[in-house]
């Protein structure tokens, strides 16, 4: 249902009516986010109140007579939903399913009109309720999640957040025996029959590995009256199977059809999942698949907000953030600090990303009982959400650093336990909380041997629980004054990152961080960095800058050295996934007039061999030289970059002998191999599209990130550059821009500029061009790229006019084009190129003379 929705940003008496005029509304697809942000968007920049949404469509013929549910998967503050004038839901919360049956209200013989009216204004009554200019993140607002339509006959398997069992609703798997010679999954389903007369048949499985291959079949027979429930429970048998681990992240395909008295199948359903078990055993750590897991688990927290549109991702930027995190070497994510987007953890179920799951909530609580009983209803929709998956680590159904009372979370873990109904029900608390003594998880600062006694910490271990860190790295003066070290925002450059670097890895002074978590004995589990991301905040007024990336996923320094502690031998299943593996190494320094003598690398591998310029002097260090308990501690050469070294080269002629080397050995092998240059004079834009492999979708809300990078004649990637690029798009795809969010021209940030780009509805070619501002003879010379979108495998509800409404988002009105014919371009070029060659020459004659009359030293 994501497609072609009505919006309008504020209030609208009867806009509920379906005969209110909204032919005027902006026409939006979902995701939708209210509105596009700059990118330093903190501060309460973004609007709270209410917005209206309406959507027209023609009831399908085949509909008539079968149940029809609306499923939105998340609409941001307090929202009510109308069907042809017909109030039928009202919800409080921004971060869970909204499911609504709609079968008796829908017109077969005239269109039909959904209207859903969202606040995002701060509200005390609902989770997280803390007003958003005092928290620490931002609600932004709208229908900002997809939407679905879901048609099911009179008799069909329920859906676990409409039904509200507890315990119960839709398809539960659980695994009572995991073995790698043998697994069992057991099957709870819950059937409804809204039929009139009593039903029976049977539920048919089909457990398929990854090739397709059915590995396991189960038959259950059942019975149930007209109006009733039914629920079965049933037991399928996998021999030598492929168990999950963040390391082999295998998946299932659970098929089930429902089968009346005459075997037609009258409904099913698919269930991916991934068979594994997960035990905390105490002082003896983390087991997973009934072996000690043999490291850390690090990881990061994550916001699902991004530059320019809020938290309103696609889900393709859901995946490529898990992609990104997962390449990084992380193996563990915390949802901060609300329940993320499904697609998100869709991904963390393909890439072995564990994830840990967050009630929505910071600093806040309400003594009126509603609250309390509107986060336990949030936590129980939590579980019954996501219950099924693989990557599902452990709970954090407490609100996030607040003060509640003891029942409270006691009640909180109660939650957890009657839905999940198993071992796997693991909740996780802060030691300074109430009633934290009951829980088996505790978040914890680890007690190491070095004086150090973090505020959220225990005074001593209690060997019959596990513990880990929540929130590692954040390193602020003052939570007023809010200065840190560890926040460097990316355009600060090489400096400011590579202290970040070092204060994740293992800082001088004392500190949470890799090697902390690393020296702490196996009942400390892992640990989450605060943050993955760059974010936007309502509490001050810039974001975010903890992240080791930014707000648009470029990475920062301390990215690489994040991807050096993973293994240095290669993952045969994680390689088909597009997920580095094997040994890497990367040199931390930028080779600038501004860089520091002393040169910093990163490496997974034992030994690891760098050569200062062609011929230079070489350096060696090994691993076992190192004292740290970390797998690869930040390696530091002392004073072997020298700028006037550089000039000298340069001087001489020489300017291609002013690199880098950095070797990787194994066994005294070469491995691993990274050449950095000094960058010479800019010469040209080169544009690329940051889609790590995922395509773009023509559904009319798909988005990638579009990076253009200033560049030498080699590719190297300018840094130290201060140009505005402009974008022109051409094609089935438009920009993000407008005057509210300061995009295009868009300054060089790090050497590069970032915007982003949306599909249309329709497939085809996407044309973009970026170019410096101003022309002229020495001018940085343009990029272009060209990439096509793919057609969705999706069915869509909408109608069509509405794409090229006078009044919406027509993909043919205001597009960017490059406005020559090709052969007046071509012939535009020529004259440029030839005039760039005369410059060129003429320059050269320049360097020379500067030579002549310039210092001799």
């Amino acid at each position: 249902m994501n497609v072609a929705w009505r919006f309008y940003k504020g209030d609208v008496e009867n806009a509920e009516r379906p005969e209110t005029p909204d032919q005027t509304w902006r026409v939006t697809s979902l995701p939708d986010g209210i509105e596009l942000l700059p990118e330093e968007a903190s501060g309460g920049v973004n609007y709270q109140g209410i917005v209206w949404y309406r959507k027209h469509f023609q009831s399908h013929p085949e509909w008539k007579g079968k149940k029809v549910f609306v499923y939105f998967e998340g609409i941001m503050g307090k929202s009510e939903i109308w069907i042809n004038g017909k109030s039928v839901k009202k919800h409080y919360g921004g971060y869970l399913p909204i499911v609504v049956d709609v079968s008796s209200w829908l017109s077969y013989d005239s269109e039909n009109v959904i209207a859903v009216c969202a606040d995002n204004s701060d509200d005390s009554s609902y989770p997280p309720g803390k007003p958003q200019y005092a928290l620490d993140f931002a609600y932004f607002g709208g229908i900002y999640r997809d939407c679905w339509l879901v048609v099911h006959d009179n008799l069909f398997i329920t859906d676990p957040n409409y039904e509200d069992h507890v315990g119960g609703g839709g398809i539960f798997v659980t695994y009572p025996k995991v073995s790698e010679q043998c697994a069992q999954l057991m099957v709870r389903l819950e059937l409804k029959n809204e039929t009139s007369v009593f039903q029976k048949g049977a539920v048919c499985y089909e457990l398929s590995d990854k090739s397709g291959k059915v590995v396991s079949t189960a038959r259950e027979a059942y019975r149930v009256s007209k109006g009733k429930y039914a629920t079965l429970k049933t037991a399928l048998e996998v021999l030598r199977p492929s168990l999950w681990s963040p390391e082999s992240p295998s998946l299932y395909w659970l098929t089930v059809k429902v089968e009346d008295a005459h075997g037609k199948v009258v409904d099913g359903y698919r269930q991916r999942v991934g068979i594994r078990s997960i035990e905390m055993r105490g002082k003896n750590g983390f087991f997973l698949n009934g072996k000690p897991y043999p490291s850390k688990l690090i990881g990061g927290n994550r916001h699902q907000d991004f530059a320019n549109i809020g938290n309103a991702l696609p889900n393709s930027l859901h995946w490529r953030d898990a992609f990104k995190l997962r390449n990084a070497g992380m193996t563990v994510i915390r949802a901060a600090h609300y329940p993320q987007d499904p697609a998100f953890l869709d991904a963390c179920d393909e890439l072995g990303l564990f994830i840990i799951e967050a009630t929505p909530g910071w600093q806040f609580w309400n003594p009126d009982p509603l609250f309390a009983q509107r986060v336990f209803s949030d936590i129980r929709n939590i579980v019954r959400r996501d219950r099924n998956r693989p990557s599902l680590f452990f709970m954090e159904p407490i609100l996030n650093e607040t003060h509640f009372p003891e029942e409270f979370a006691l009640q909180a873990k109660r939650c957890v336990e009657e839905e999940m109904a198993n071992s796997a029900a693991l909740s996780a608390i802060d030691p300074v909380s109430e009633g934290w003594e009951s829980y088996p998880v505790i978040y914890s600062h680890p007690l190491v041997n070095n004086g150090m006694k973090a505020a959220n910490s225990v005074s001593e271990i209690d060997s019959s629980k596990v513990y880990f860190t929540r929130e590692f790295g954040d390193n602020v003066d003052g939570w007023g004054v809010d200065n840190s070290n560890s926040r460097p925002c990316r355009i600060w450059g090489e400096i400011p990152m590579l202290l970040q670097t070092e204060h994740y890895a293992a800082p001088r002074y004392p500190f949470t961080c890799i090697e902390t978590l690393y020296e702490a004995g196996r009942s400390h589990i892992g640990g989450t960095l605060w943050h993955s991301f760059d974010h936007q905040r309502g509490c001050m007024p810039i974001a975010f800058y903890g992240g080791i990336m930014d707000a648009y996923r470029q990475p920062k320094t301390s990215y690489y050295m994040f991807m050096s502690q993973r293994p240095d031998t290669i993952n045969s299943m994680l390689h088909p996934l597009g997920i580095e593996t094997g040994p890497m190494v990367y040199i931390a320094h930028e080779m600038t007039q501004f860089s520091p003598a002393d040169v910093k690398i990163f490496s997974n591998c034992e030994e690891v061999r760098l050569t200062v310029f062609e011929g230079g002097k070489q350096y060696v260090w090994k691993r076992s030289s190192s004292p740290l308990k970390m797998p690869s501690p930040v390696i530091t050469f002392k004073d072997v970059y020298d700028v006037m070294e550089v000039k000298a080269l340069s001087r001489a002629g020489k300017r291609d002998k002013v690199y880098m080397l950095a070797e990787g050995l194994e066994n005294g092998k070469v491995v691993a191999v990274h050449k950095r240059y000094s960058t010479n004079k800019p010469l040209k834009i080169r544009v690329r599209v940051d889609d790590d492999g995922l395509p773009l979708v023509a559904d009319g809300s798909d988005l990638v990130t579009v990076i253009a990078e200033v560049v030498d004649e080699r590719g190297d990637v300018k840094r130290l550059n201060n140009h505005l690029v402009r974008f022109f798009i051409e094609g089935e795809g438009e920009l993000l821009e407008g005057d509210s969010i300061g995009v295009n021209p868009v300054r060089t940030i790090w050497g590069t500029a970032p915007i982003l780009l949306r599909a249309t509805a329709t497939p085809g070619k996407i044309r973009i061009k970026a170019e410096v501002l101003g022309e002229g003879i020495q001018a940085i010379e343009d990029g272009e790229i060209t990439l096509e979108t793919v057609a969705s495998t999706m069915k869509f509800v909408y109608r069509e006019e509405e794409l090229h409404s006078e009044f919406g988002y027509d993909r043919r009105l205001g597009k960017k084009v490059f406005g020559n014919s090709e052969e007046i371009e071509r012939l535009k070029q020529e004259i440029k190129q030839l005039k760039k060659e005369k410059a060129k020459h003429d320059f050269e004659v320049v360097t020379r003379q500067q030579e002549e009359f310039g210092e001799k030293r």
